[in-house]
This record gives structure tokens, sequence and C-alpha cells, in this order.
């Protein structure tokens, strides 16, 4: 089976990491690959305007193989420069591809996200979680660091403290504790959460597809520009959406509304 399913409906896609009986752990390069190829079929068709991100199976995504670090194989085959090359051109271009999409993501997370689990997790723009998903940046407990970026992306989401701590402790969060500290914005029952996901994915897919990837691309370029950079790119950025076909139609619609 293709472990990443890919479903659209509208402009809407959902991608379904599809290894339940492994948990949806990331442990191959074939896995890998497939994640980043979705993320590349979606940057490329420009009917997209958001994706939904999610898990099939009990758990959202379990992180790397255990017995594969036991074995020494996968990413953790050969010697110290062959593994450094396995993370570079495996599992590292997973946060790359994430991070190139212009279109919003949403991690609907329906079960355990534990190490590179947590960290796909963050690479989504807005996280909904299960009552049944819990968190850990558990690689300080087999002895490892964060080796797919999420020294990067969790303190980002989380803040520095925050990330540190999960970090520092490897401890697993249920629910309810990742919403208190805003790793995920919302908690919902496990039957309504592809629900709860698609409700919001609507929401996203009703405005302009330009506009939406333009801000989405915006606001990641304001994470590290300063605000001179950004007022630069938003003037070039809103001079395309103001002679656009969707612009004018949206505006004409709100008008017409006001009319109404």
């Amino acid at each position: 089976m293709d472990f990443v399913v890919f479903e659209q409906q509208g402009g809407i896609v959902t991608l379904t990491l599809n290894a339940p009986g492994e948990r949806n752990a990331l442990s191959s390069q074939a896995q890998w690959d497939a994640v980043v190829q979705a993320c590349e079929q979606v940057q490329r068709d420009q009917s997209v305007k958001v994706v939904i991100l999610t898990g099939a199976g009990s758990a959202f995504c379990a992180g790397g193989n255990v017995k594969d670090f036991r074995d020494k194989r996968g990413l953790a085959a050969g010697g110290g420069m062959a593994v450094r090359e396995n993370y570079r051109n495996g599992i590292q271009r997973i946060p790359l591809a994430f991070y190139r999409l212009d279109v919003p993501t949403i991690a609907a997370v329906n079960g355990p996200a534990i190490g590179a689990g947590c960290d796909l997790a963050c690479m989504a723009d807005i996280r909904i979680a299960s009552d049944k998903a819990s968190f850990a940046e558990s690689f300080v407990k087999l002895g490892l660091i964060p080796g797919d970026g999420g020294a990067w992306l969790l303190q980002r989401v989380v803040g520095y403290a925050k990330a540190a701590e999960m970090s520092f402790t490897g401890d697993l969060l249920d629910a309810q504790q990742a919403l208190a500290i805003g790793l995920v914005s919302k908690v919902v029952p496990a039957a309504s959460l592809l629900d709860e996901a698609r409700a919001l994915a609507e929401r996203m897919a009703a405005n302009p597809g330009q506009a939406l990837r333009m801000t989405k691309r915006l606001m990641r370029e304001a994470q590290t520009s300063r605000l001179d950079t950004i007022l630069e790119l938003s003037a070039a950025y809103q001079a395309l959406t103001h002679t656009s076909e969707e612009h004018d139609t949206a505006v004409a619609a709100f008008l017409d509304r006001k009319k109404g």
C-alpha cells in the first residue's frame, strides 16, 4: 500500500500516513520519499488551497524505528559520515518540503506523535488534536538529538522554555497538556477530529487561493526577516493581488453582499 494516501476534495487535500501496523513510523527511504513527493505534488497544483495531514489507525506518527537504531539499519546504517548523509538525504528532506509549501497546512493529530512524529506535527501551520493524542520530543530518552529539525520547529510553536523542557526531559504530554502550552489549537473528541479539521480547512479554502499562498509565504518570511524587508515584500505581493482576477471577483462579491 502507498505510505501516503493522497485524497483531494475541491481545494482541500488530505494526506494520510498509512502504515497503521507500524504506527506510521517514518523509517525508510520509500516513506520519506512518499511524504516529500506528496508535498511537491501539492505545491505544483494551483487548485490546492489547504492540506490536512493525519495518520491511519491509532497513531499519528511514532517517529523512527527503534529496532533500526539497535540493528544499525536505515538512518543508523554505516559510520558517522554515512549516518550524516542518511539524515540529509532522507528524513531531513521532509521539513524542507513542508517549509516550501505555500498552502496552509493543518495537522489532525489522531494519536501519539512521538519523536519525529511530534516534529512532523510542528511542520504544519496549525495542529488540532483528538482527545487520544499525545506528544513527546523524546529523542534524549534514546541518547539522540532531534535529527529532523525539531530544535528549530518546536520552539517556534511553543516558545524556547517549553521546547527546552520537552526536549531535555523527553516527557510525554497528553492532549490537554499540549493545548495548555499552545502546541495544539484545539482538542476534540477522536470521532470528530477529521470533521473539525475539514471545517477549518473549508473556511480557509473559501478564500482566493493565490492570496492564501502569498499570505502563507509572507508569514514564513516574516519569521526570519526584518520589518523593512517584509514591508518591501508585502508591497510587491500586494501589487500582484490588486491586479488579480481573484481580487476583482472577491471585491465585487463583497460589495454585492453589502447592497443586500
